[in-house]
């Protein structure tokens, strides 16, 4: 078990370290989103340098990546009506968001995990990830940040969570999930951390209508 435990989990790491950000930022306009706009790979960087079209693109691959092995690889590894399969997807997805956060491709230094985990919590928690959807979009329509309505929404959808799992969110069966629910909300807000000082000292960027793509 311990041993497809690990073979999953690095499975999972390398389908979730594909920098789609960075492979179309090369392939679009010939740049390396490090090296533009707030240097980050993910699809909020992507949109404002390479374009809005690609930023979607960008977020749709970069959730799909999170989706996918947590749907399927589990599987892989366990079998359905083993009482770890559930602990097997939650592994599977935690260790698909950090690699897209630590990509081993580009130094371990990636994107900030938002899109990877709404693929994620597509599969481990649906009504989590309306929760996420709702405060995501409750935060932007009033202040128009997209870093800050992202870490709210990763906040949003742990406290959900661990409300769901109450009053025990650790037993035998739910432990992983209950993890999942506060390490994943706390990768998320520490991967913005240079965000959080730009919103502090009221430099960060609020998202506009006009298009900031590169020519």
């Amino acid at each position: 078990m311990t041993t497809n435990a690990l073979l999953l989990a690095f499975a999972s790491y390398l389908s979730g370290s594909i920098p789609f950000g960075f492979l179309i930022g090369k392939a679009v306009k010939g740049v390396d989103l490090r090296q533009l706009g707030s240097g980050n790979i993910g699809a909020t960087n992507a949109g404002r340098v390479l374009g809005k079209k690609w930023g979607l693109i960008c977020l749709v691959l970069d959730a799909m990546k999170g989706l996918l092995p947590a749907a399927f690889l589990p599987q892989q590894f366990f079998l359905a009506d083993d009482p770890n399969f559930d602990h097997a997807t939650v592994l599977a997805g935690v260790s698909t968001i950090i690699g897209h956060m630590f990509p081993c491709w580009l130094g371990f230094r990636g994107g900030k995990g938002v899109a990877t985990s709404l693929g994620v919590l597509g599969v481990i928690s649906p009504w989590g990830l309306l929760i996420a959807f709702l405060t995501f979009f409750s935060s932007f329509g009033l202040w128009r940040y997209v870093s800050l309505s992202s870490m709210l929404a990763a906040i949003g959808f742990g406290a959900f969570e661990l409300v769901r799992l109450s009053p025990s969110p650790f037993t035998e069966a739910t432990w992983s999930r209950g993890l999942f629910a506060i390490m994943v909300p706390a990768l998320i807000v520490i991967q913005h951390r240079s965000n959080i000082r730009r919103l502090i000292r009221g430099e960060e960027l609020q998202f506009t209508s006009k298009s900031e793509s590169i020519k």
